[in-house]
Formats: structure tokens, C-alpha cells, sequence
């Protein structure tokens, strides 16, 4: 739909919004979803209010809506949910330029301050200022996009193509994350590259380490439907799926187990081809520790492995496995820099439909604690895998 006919749907310019009511997902505590009115005014001189339209269900709101967590990360207050989200433009402060009521956008949730050095050097996901949505880490908390409208700095909304979808354009937050993550990799063509984790993330990992030049791409998980979904969708080439050894206590038990399903991974990756020392480039998308050991013994000798996936905060890693064979072990945090190279992916229909990636859509605020709860689970009720789920709005 056209600007201009949207503009006839949300027809008041912000100087005459003044407060309203709008609609809201709030967490209080775990498992304690609740939908409450709040106000809303108008947006500020350099914000937008964007009428929020798709809200992916990410792994961090999952911890926040069953532990009222995540990680080291506590919330302290009603907290709503939801940073993977698309919009359209309904009012527009006095001092934006270049936007226009009815317009859609993606939105970049993470608001950095732009005067400290990581902000001046480009690198902004790294500002010790930034306020997120949908995280506890600053406080007050800054509010998810599980509302029914939000003002959001103009700067941080991205305009996306009419034919791109909304569902698509809300993951644009997590393809951020795997753009980020291979940029980091410096993939070169020809590599092998191994993944471990075949959730949306890992999925998008997966498909960026192709689309950057590694021929062989090797997608492992527990979950087999999650494996099968990746090859059969053309996000990796080969695959792996694992079986989990629990119980596990003594480190040496442990490294050995990890030594062996690397072992088993390399070998599937290597597909007979000479001299294989290991994967060029390994990510682990999981943040488990049983991965990063075996992401380490997975990787040649001056590879390197990438951490994605944030998971458990200490962990016991085999480090002469690094430093013997110089393997670079580099940490990814969110993204920067990112949203207009993703637009670009997108509109060009160079990956996988990130469409189909969504199994499971639900419709309303209301809805979101039915979302959440099956967000938590690798298949629903009727045996259906699940892979991204959607609130739409």
C-alpha cells in the first residue's frame, strides 16, 4: 500500500496528537503476562511513532517471559517484550526530516548515545551507554515493541521496500546479528564453515557464511526437523544432527565427549576432501559450553571461532586448543551497521524466504503469552516444527 493511502488510515500529524491510549504486553514476573493500557504522547522533535505492526518472539524474551531474566540480566520492573519488529510510520516529529505518515519501517530497537569512542568508531553495539528494548540492562528499563504504538528516534527506523514483507522486515533484527557475525568471521570463498545451533539465528548464520563464500556449510543441532529444515531451505550444505550426553560432571568426560563429536562433525564436513585440518571458520550459535569446546577442536589450526550465541556465562574451554594452533576466538554482540545491508539482501532475494521461516503467527497483544509459551518448544502440539514465531498486530 502507498504512503499517501496509508496516510488516510492514520491521518493526524503529531502536533495534534497530544496523549493517548494504547494497548500493551507487559511482564511483571515469570510467566506473568499481562495486557495493560498505557499513555502514550507525542513523538519527540526527532522521533517517529511507529504503529507496530510484526514482533518477532526472540530466545532473550523466551528467558525474560519464563525466568524474568536473562543471563546475569534481571529485570527489576514491568518489562514488555519484543525488539524483532516492523511498523508503520503514524505520526512524525516536528525536526524529522525524509519520513513521511504511512511509510513502512524496520526498526533498530538499540539507542546508543553517539558521543562515547565505540560510537565514534563506528561500533556503536558496543556503547556502554545503550538502552535496548526489551532488555533489563539499563534502568529504567527501556520497553519492548509488544505495544500497539511507540515513538522511536527516527535515526534507528529504516525504510523497507513495498515488497518486502512486514514478518520479514522484523527479522531484519536477527539477520542484523548473522551479518554482523560473518562480517566479523571475514569468510573468505572456498571456506568451510561450521555451525552449531540451527535456530533462526544459526539458520541466518548459515545462510550469510554462504552468501559470503564458503562453499561447504555444515548446520548441526539436537533437534533433526531443525537439520532437515536447513538443507531442504538451502541455508547449509550438510548436516549434523547431535546426540546429547547428559550427566556429564568431570571436565575430562566432558572434553573428550567434545573432542569426539567434533571429530564426527569434521569428518561429514570434510567430505574426502585432502588434507583437511577442520572448519575455517566455526560459529557457535548456541552459547553452551559443550559447543564452544567442540566448536574449538572443530576449527583448523589459525581458524576461527565465533561466539554468537550467549548462553552460559562461565564455562571450561580446552584454551590450548586455541592457543597451540592459533585459533582466534571472537566475541559478537548484537550488531552495527547492519540494517541497510540487510534491506538490501532482502529486497534483492538473495537468501532464503525468511517468510517461510516463520511457522507459527499469532494475531493480537493478547495473544503474545500463547506465542511465548510455545516459543520455548522445537514443536507444537500437532507435531509441526517451530522455527520463528510472529506477533502481529
Amino acid at each position: 500500500m502507498a504512503p499517501s493511502a496509508l496516510a488516510d488510515i492514520y491521518p493526524i500529524p503529531a502536533k495534534h496528537y497530544g496523549k493517548s491510549s494504547i494497548q500493551a504486553s507487559v511482564l511483571h514476573g515469570p510467566r506473568d503476562l499481562r495486557l495493560e493500557t498505557r499513555s502514550i504522547s507525542d513523538p519527540a522533535p526527532h522521533e517517529l511513532q511507529i504503529a507496530i505492526k510484526a514482533t518477532g518472539v526472540c530466545g532473550s524474551d523466551v528467558s525474560y517471559y519464563s525466568k524474568f531474566r536473562n543471563g546475569d540480566l534481571q529485570a527489576v520492573a514491568p518489562l514488555s517484550l519484543g525488539h524483532e519488529s516492523s511498523g508503520i510510520v503514524v505520526a512524525v516529529g516536528e525536526a524529522v526530516s525524509g519520513f513521511q505518515i504511512g511509510e513502512r519501517v524496520a526498526l533498530e530497537v538499540g539507542v546508543p548515545c553517539d558521543n562515547c569512542r565505540s560510537c565514534q568508531r563506528g561500533r556503536y553495539n558496543l556503547c556502554p551507554g545503550m538502552r535496548f528494548r526489551s532488555s533489563a540492562k539499563s534502568v529504567p528499563h527501556f520497553q519492548g515493541t509488544l505495544q500497539e504504538r511507540i515513538n522511536h528516534p527516527a535515526k534507528w527506523c529504516h525504510k523497507i521496500p513495498s515488497h518486502v514483507s512486514m514478518d520479514a522486515a522484523a527479522l531484519l533484527e536477527p539477520l542484523s546479528v548473522a551479518i554482523h557475525a560473518t562480517r566479523r568471521a571475514a569468510i573468505e570463498q572456498g571456506d568451510t564453515a561450521i555451525v552449531f545451533g540451527a535456530g533462526t539465528v544459526g539458520l541466518l548464520v548459515a545462510a550469510m557464511a554462504k552468501m559470503s563464500g564458503a562453499t561447504t556449510v555444515l548446520i548441526a543441532d539436537i533437534d533433526a526437523g531443525r537439520v532437515n529444515y536447513a538443507l531442504q531451505n538451502g541455508f547449509a550444505t550438510k548436516g549434523y544432527t547431535v546426540n546429547p550426553r547428559s550427566h556429564l560432571t568431570e571436565t575430562a568426560e566432558k572434553l573428550a565427549t567434545a573432542k569426539d563429536l567434533a571429530s564426527q562433525i569434521v569428518e561429514i564436513a570434510s567430505a574426502d576432501e585432502p588434507d583437511f585440518e577442520g572448519a575455517d571458520v566455526t560459529f557457535d550459535c548456541t552459547g553452551k559450553e559443550s559447543c564452544m569446546q567442540a566448536g574449538l577442536y572443530s576449527t583448523r589450526p589459525g581458524g576461527r571461532l565465533i561466539m554468537v550465541g550467549m548462553g552460559t556465562p562461565i564455562q571450561t574451554l580446552p584454551m590450548s586448543s586455541s592457543h597451540l594452533r592459533e585459533i582466534d576466538i571472537i566475541g559478537i554482540f548484537r550488531y552495527a551497521n547492519t540494517y541497510l545491508t540487510g534491506i538490501k539482501i532482502l529486497s534483492f532475494g538473495v537468501l532464503p524466504s525468511l517468510d517461510n521461516m516463520v511457522t507459527h503467527r499469532f494475531k493480537g497483544l493478547a495473544a503474545a503469552k500463547e506465542a511465548f509459551e510455545l516459543a520455548g518448544k522445537t514443536m507444537d502440539k500437532d507435531g509441526n516444527l517451530v522455527i520463528k514465531i510472529l506477533v502481529e498486530t
